[in-house]
């Protein structure tokens, strides 16, 4: 059973933390800024002082400033400020490069220092190879209420059924009531959703396409079209 924690500390996506690319700083010229963005395909650039991220500015703001001698710091009211924290998983991860609309996400260090950035792209790879996402199964979505549920009980439910359980973790909270995402490696589905049904779990699964999946469908979807910029 691979439970959300395990993923975050098993996958380590902290590997993906780069530092290739050095931040600018208030000093940068707007050129410094231009030139960076000719050669990354970056929909923001990273601004730091010192050890501190100060934000980030949009590549459309940089490329409509006409002179190129300014500085940065003469444009501190476009600046943006955004970034994750360097234990936070990898949909966390997701979730802010959706909010954001970005393609690059500053990371601070748990004393808030800069600690780099992740791409996008290695974010998208990473979750795609993720075992819950790679692995032969069929997602379930699951609800009861919060008093009511075991992870014990769910794994008999499926056992039960001489399926395997892959991956589970609470995936909302709503009015008392507890979501659980369930990844299930089974060639059987109808058998499982009746017995969840019998312990009076609801079955939130929509033609075999869970609402957690829908989410993600989305976010990623929406997100793809950062790789090619």
């Amino acid at each position: 059973m691979i439970y959300l924690k395990y993923i975050r500390e098993y996958m380590k996506i902290s590997e993906y933390i780069s530092k290739d690319i050095e931040a600018l700083t208030f000093n940068s010229t707007i050129a410094d800024a231009k030139k960076l963005l000719n050669s990354f395909s970056f929909s923001h650039i990273l601004i730091i002082r010192g050890d501190f991220l100060v934000g980030c500015i949009m590549e459309s703001d940089i490329r409509a400033i006409e002179d190129d001698t300014h500085k940065i710091e003469d444009y501190k009211d476009i600046i943006e400020n955004f970034h994750i924290g360097i234990n936070d998983n990898w949909m966390d991860i997701l979730k802010k490069f959706s909010a954001c609309e970005t393609n690059i996400l500053p990371i601070l260090s748990e004393d808030h220092k800069y600690a780099g950035y992740y791409e996008l792209s290695d974010v998208l790879h990473y979750f795609n190879d993720t075992p819950l996402l790679n692995k032969d199964g069929f997602f379930l979505v699951i609800e009861k209420g919060e008093r009511d549920y075991s992870f014990s009980e769910i794994s008999q439910i499926v056992e039960s059924n001489d399926a395997k359980l892959v991956g589970i973790f609470i995936s909302g909270y709503k009015n008392g009531l507890v979501r659980i995402t369930l990844k299930i490696s089974s060639e059987e589905i109808n058998e499982i959703i009746q017995s969840f049904r019998r312990y009076g779990y609801n079955l939130l699964t929509k033609h075999k396409e869970d609402l957690f999946l829908e989410e993600l469908k989305d976010r990623s979807d929406y997100l793809q079209k950062y790789l090619n910029m």
